[in-house]
């Protein structure tokens, strides 16, 4: 059976297996070998500690299947604002899209700003969790590899995709309501 067109959970683990963040639903716009797309608006999140918040502006994710990482494209009045999770490669299980977050973020502004968030955060988790030498050179890499994607705008950084997904998106929302 296609997840495309339905309503999946989202789930955020540690390295450990802890559970970190939940997002209640995400509609899946695609689903192929490299990636998972999903669109939200005013998706309810759940932290660890228990504490839960909705999300502000609407948003595409697009979760590699594939690489190191996945990318939350919020849509802004002023344009969109790619963040940028190094992450392990996301899978679905059970009708949830599941992956480990690495502490290690990009942040792509409207205005072209790069910045890369979290390094001390992934300093201490690399310690504390035991990154292993190979996870590391892995994620340094991703976190390289992503800075040079956004100043590109190369996939997923492109605002015309996302533009593209957002529209399917609320046009199939539309349809239903």
């Amino acid at each position: 059976m296609s997840i495309v067109g339905r309503w999946l959970g989202i789930q955020c683990f540690k390295h450990n297996g802890d559970l970190h963040r939940v997002w209640d639903r995400g509609f899946v716009m695609e689903n192929n070998h490299d990636f998972i797309v999903s669109a939200s608006r005013r998706a309810k999140v759940v932290e660890n500690n228990g504490r839960s918040w909705f999300t502000k502006e609407p948003a595409i994710t697009i979760f590699s299947k594939r690489e190191w990482w996945n990318v939350i494209c919020m849509i802004k009045e002023d344009g969109i604002c790619f963040y940028c999770n190094i992450a392990s490669p996301s899978l679905i299980d059970h009708d949830v899209i599941k992956y480990i977050d690495y502490d290690l973020d990009a942040k792509l502004f409207s205005n072209g700003e790069v910045r890369v968030l979290d390094e001390k955060e992934y300093v201490h988790h690399r310690e504390f969790y035991g990154y292993d030498d190979d996870l590391d050179e892995i994620l340094k890499h991703t976190i390289s590899d992503i800075v040079e994607r956004m100043k590109k705008r190369l996939f997923p950084f492109d605002e015309n995709t996302v533009k593209d997904y957002y529209n399917q998106f609320t046009d199939q929302i539309l349809k239903k309501e």
